[in-house]
């Protein structure tokens, strides 16, 4: 096994920027949507997306193991992966194309039903998306915000032209996404150009399946906890789902915050640091509890970004915005848990093992959550008489609570693993910055009266400024962290690129 190479931080930050960089464009991105779309519309935007990905819910079973392997440098993972992702994509397809029809008239969508064929190219693309992700996480994480950084990019100016310009909003919206994708995927390729003159193993795909069991599993509980959103559409109506929607892409910007520590899973896989934790830790709370606190400040603004009419469904985002914070401090706990598991260290996969293990509980807990979230759901929206609000808002609640939960279950287990430094005292640092800063955006709120979205994002800025101010005269971690990125900077002007 070779030393892993992997800069946690750095690693981090380059996935980071990108992400906040697609915030940016993926706000203009559904601000198109919105503004184009009528309510109807856009929550069948949403319901496209929610068909998709139960056609897509094995995209990520290979790409885990793959990804195990090429992080602890067996030869010849990442071209078995692609191929075989690739087949699994393509028999997807072939298994979607035959239900449209057929779902389009349980849904009442029939007049739709060419935007759902033409998604159908998407599959494919998430599949490769998927294993291409996975392959370089393992060596070169930060080629992922690179790729994201080309794919957005290409996103919006396509969009720009066939939304805006052309006036195909959702048509437009697909076809801008599936060319942005491939261009990301052509990269992705060139980068992995080394790896592809490596042989195919396809020992290690016979390992795969037999630990794939487990991720189908998991995929399929995750898909079942899903479905909370199609009864929302179907028992809440289209702008139920819709204010939902409206909701969980403005609050879905605070987990982004966990891409920094994307990099230490693949790195606890080859070095197991305990103080690469704590190190990540830090790193994502000091930037997620601030978003947070941003978001809970002021959300009908943030919701007058995409649209006027979406103002009413602020109480879902303030329940959204904490489910946020939870599921991206959840992700660094998985991400500890995958890290040190040992079920598949030798490039073998024994299934008696892997049903005893940690990961297979971690697998299982969807299955809890879905346990309890769909019934609940189905009960609730099928006996009261809920606006498109109030279905949003309940929806919001019940799975936001049972995330909860669930997360302080994972944090017991993972406990009993590995003993993990909690930084409380710079947690608390973060929250009283993040404290002062909310009071001033809501106070600015009221002085200034943004209505325009230039003006919202600059109240945004200046919340921003005022919390690292505040953070860099309490925190030397954070002053440490400022410097090492300037030092980044520094050395990437020299480097020439």
């Amino acid at each position: 096994m070779t030393k892993n190479t992997i800069r946690l931080q750095y690693s981090g930050f380059v996935i980071f920027a990108a992400k906040m960089f697609s915030v940016a464009t993926g706000l203009a991105f559904q601000y198109m949507i919105a503004r184009s779309t009528t309510k109807v519309e856009y929550g069948v935007w949403f319901n496209i997306n929610d068909v998709l990905v139960y056609f897509t819910l094995l995209a990520g079973v290979l790409p885990f193991w793959a990804m195990r392997f090429a992080a602890r440098g067996e030869k010849g993972a990442t071209k078995t992966g692609v191929l075989a992702n690739l087949m699994i994509s393509i028999a997807a397809v072939l298994v979607y194309l035959p239900f449209i029809p057929l779902m389009a008239e349980m849904l009442g969508v029939q007049e739709y039903k060419h935007l759902y064929m033409l998604v159908s190219l998407q599959i494919v693309e998430v599949y490769l998306l998927n294993i291409f992700e996975a392959c370089l996480r393992a060596k070169k994480p930060q080629a992922l915000g690179y790729g994201a950084l080309v794919a957005e990019t290409l996103k919006v100016i396509l969009g720009y032209v066939l939304i805006i310009r052309l006036q195909k909003s959702l048509e437009g919206a697909i076809i801008s996404i599936i060319v942005a994708i491939t261009a990301q995927i052509i990269y992705y390729t060139v980068l992995l150009g080394d790896e592809f003159r490596q042989s195919v193993r396809w020992a290690y795909l016979k390992e795969w399946l037999k630990g794939s069991v487990a991720n189908i599993y998991n995929a399929l509980g995750n898909q079942i906890a899903s479905f909370i959103f199609i009864m929302l559409f179907t028992y809440g109506g289209e702008a139920a789902r819709g204010n939902y929607g409206a909701a969980f892409q403005i609050a879905n910007i605070v987990s982004y915050s966990s891409f920094l520590a994307f990099a230490l899973y693949p790195k606890l896989l080859a070095e197991k640091n305990h103080q690469d934790i704590a190190t990540s830790l830090k790193t994502v709370l000091m930037f997620a509890v601030p978003m947070t606190v941003g978001v809970l400040a002021i959300p009908e603004l943030y919701l007058a970004i995409l649209k006027d009419e979406y103002i009413i469904a602020w109480p879902v985002l303030v329940v959204l915005a904490v489910d946020a914070f939870v599921a991206t401090v959840s992700t660094i706990f998985v991400f500890v848990l995958y890290g040190f598991e040992r079920v598949d260290e030798k490039s073998k996969i024994s299934f008696k093992e892997l049903a005893k293990s940690k990961l297979f509980l971690v697998f299982s807990l969807p299955y809890v959550h879905s346990a309890i979230t769909i019934p609940l759901t189905f009960y609730v929206l099928t006996t009261y008489s809920l606006d498109s609000v109030q279905s949003a808002l309940s929806v919001a609640i019940i799975n936001s609570t049972v995330r909860f939960a669930v997360f302080l279950f994972l944090y017991v287990v993972i406990r009993k693993m590995v003993k993990i430094m909690v930084p409380w005292g710079n947690i608390m640092r973060y929250v009283f910055a993040s404290v002062i800063m909310g009071f001033a955006l809501y106070g600015l709120r009221g002085v200034l009266h943004p209505t325009r979205v230039y003006q919202i994002l600059g109240l945004t800025a200046i919340g921003g400024l005022l919390y690292l101010a505040l953070l860099m005269m309490m925190d030397e971690d954070a002053r440490m962290l400022a410097k090492s990125i300037l030092q980044e900077v520094k050395n990437f002007r020299l480097r020439g690129v």
